[in-house]
């Protein structure tokens, strides 16, 4: 290895090292300089020295999503000192944008660190002349979204990496609107961490932010409920799960307010734990993460499984399989059908918005009932700027049905409009796959499937989207590819986006799509898939359903092989 390099490394990681607030980061990196100054330091390759270069490789980068990475000691780790320079460039653009205003709201989830970072966040905006405010205990991201907006702030914080591994803890800011930060935001909060020299040069309060109240919560509450119609049914028996997070308490007292009988929780996962010793992955879309939510679910035999993740921004719900006393969970793109309907039975008004990797159903149902329509890209920071939005969501189980209380998803409030929506259905002897039925009929049977692989390396993700770039699939499964965009570019609809999207055709088919894209948040490859098949009548409807599970397994098969990743 090169000797100034190597100077250069370990007179970088001892500045750090000695400018770090954590004791235990502090700790972590001095071991780490400790082993690689050892005596072996003649070799570069050695375990020790590849470590502590790869802290040192770049920085933790800040953008649309915030951060997000995994704890640990250095720059590109999630770590006080990382968090103390985001705070201080974010109150660096709100002092830089005064018609804002000098509040910032801080919330935080249950997660290892999480406390330790929305105080020092708040600290930090004290220190740059700001008004901070921390909300009162770890609530979920909704509750934060909700009070940027109900106190007016300049700005949000919550500190979360949602339904990450427990490794991980991520920051997600919001600007006064309440909505995530989109570009040009994201760049100059950027260009302003960029800015700060020494840890040192960054002014910390010792005090002087505010710890809200629950009355903030008791807010939140008396507009979640106005999602519902006060006389509505509410017979259901639901079993709910908060996978380990801070969904648990805000949900069972929005459902007690609203009327519903009291939730029945799957114990094993009731208490906010930041290991989550339960799941693999703290996500209901996640192989064996509602195991437990059924095996409660078949004691108790309830009329749904609903499920949030640990930040409780995201619902899921299950529903029994008739005649086999199993649960079948529900796509995204099925409770966001779901709720659409609901909201036009409502006589909502306004424009529906999605994703461009999510359904097309909701523009079929927003058609039919002469309301706006909008797709965008991935993430709510998108959704949320649709004009005119009444009602949003994405396939990744977010749902914003109140975006005038909280412009993002909201998995408390989806909750709630599913019960109700369940429960009327209950009263009349019907389901909510009969609703699903329902719409298939009526607009076609929209069938979506996910191709995904989660990788160690992410220079694999890099490789299979240059390998469907430079040579797209012609024919999947048997269908016509007939238009490759490349979205890289972006369009008169659409910001600029690492994705790919392709149109198929073929006989019996109405319209098939797929997008593959990079996850922002995991080290994941995504593929998104989609065929809308005509049903003639109710009778058809299995036999339909075979045929797209079909034509589904075939495209990914066919697509894994043109992308060079597993099916």
């Amino acid at each position: 290895m090169a000797h100034a390099h190597t100077d250069d490394l370990l007179s970088r990681a001892r500045a750090w090292v000695a400018e770090d607030p954590d004791p235990q980061t502090r700790d972590e990196l001095s071991a780490m300089l400790a082993a690689a100054e050892g005596p072996d330091a003649e070799s570069g390759e050695r375990i020790a020295w590849s470590r502590l270069a790869e802290r040192f490789s770049g920085r933790l980068q800040f953008g649309t999503a915030g951060l997000r990475g995994e704890l640990g000691a250095g720059p590109m780790r999630m770590n006080r000192a990382v968090v103390i320079r985001a705070a201080a460039g974010l109150a660096a653009y709100v002092r830089n944008h005064p018609e804002l205003g000098d509040l910032v709201v801080v919330g935080y989830d249950a997660r290892h660190k999480s406390y330790d970072f929305a105080r020092d966040t708040a600290a930090a905006v004290v220190g740059a002349g700001l008004r901070a405010a921390l909300l009162p205990r770890a609530l979920p991201t909704p509750v934060l979204a909700f009070a940027v907006r109900h106190l007016g702030a300049a700005a949000g914080v919550t500190v979360t990496a949602s339904h990450n591994p427990p490794q991980d803890n991520g920051y997600k800011v919001y600007l006064g609107d309440g909505s995530q930060i989109v570009p040009p935001a994201d760049a100059d909060i950027a260009a302003e961490i960029d800015a700060i020299g020494s840890l040192a040069d960054v002014p910390l309060a010792r005090s002087g932010w505010e710890v809200l109240g629950d009355d903030v919560v008791e807010a939140y509450l008396d507009r979640a409920v106005t999602v519902l119609d006060p006389g509505g049914p509410r017979d259901l028996d639901v079993v709910y799960t908060p996978l380990h997070g801070v969904g648990r308490d805000v949900l069972l007292a929005a459902f007690k307010q609203a009327g519903f009988p009291a939730p029945t929780v799957v114990a094993e996962q009731a208490e906010p734990d930041p290991d989550f010793p339960t799941v693999a992955f703290p996500n209901p879309e996640e192989p064996g993460a509602m195991d437990l939510a059924f095996r409660t679910a078949g004691a108790v035999g309830p009329d749904i499984v609903i499920a949030n993740d640990p930040d409780a921004d995201r619902c899921a719900v299950a529903v029994p399989v008739t005649g086999n006393g199993g649960w079948r969970m529900l796509r995204g793109d099925d409770v966001g059908a779901l709720l659409g309907a609901a909201l036009v039975a409502k006589r909502a008004t306004g424009t529906f918005a999605t994703t461009i990797v999510s359904s097309t159903l909701l523009g079929r149902i927003a058609e039919a009932a002469d309301l706006g329509y909008a797709e965008t890209l991935t993430g709510f920071k998108w959704i949320s700027r649709a004009d005119g939005l009444r009602y949003g969501y994405e396939e990744a189980l977010g749902y914003c049905v109140d975006p005038d209380g909280v412009r993002d998803k909201d998995g408390i409030t989806a909750a709630l409009l599913v019960a109700e929506l369940a429960a009327a259905l209950k009263r009349t002897g019907r389901t909510l796959v009969d609703l699903l039925d329902d719409l298939a009929l009526e607009h076609g049977l929209h069938a979506t499937d996910q191709l995904s692989a989660r990788v160690e390396d992410l220079s694999l993700i890099a490789d299979a989207m240059q390998r469907l770039r430079e040579n797209p699939p012609t024919r999947l499964a048997g269908l016509r590819v007939t238009a490759a965009d490349d979205l890289t570019a972006g369009s008169a609809d659409l910001p600029p986006t690492d994705g790919l999207r392709y149109r198929l055709s073929g006989e019996g088919v109405r319209s098939a799509r797929i997008v593959v894209r990079p996850s922002g948040t995991e080290p994941k490859l995504k593929c998104y898939l989609e065929v809308v098949l005509p049903v003639a009548s109710a009778a058809e409807l299995a036999g339909t359903r075979e045929r797209a599970t079909a034509l589904l397994d075939g495209i990914k098969r066919d697509l894994a092989a043109a992308a060079g990743i597993p099916a």
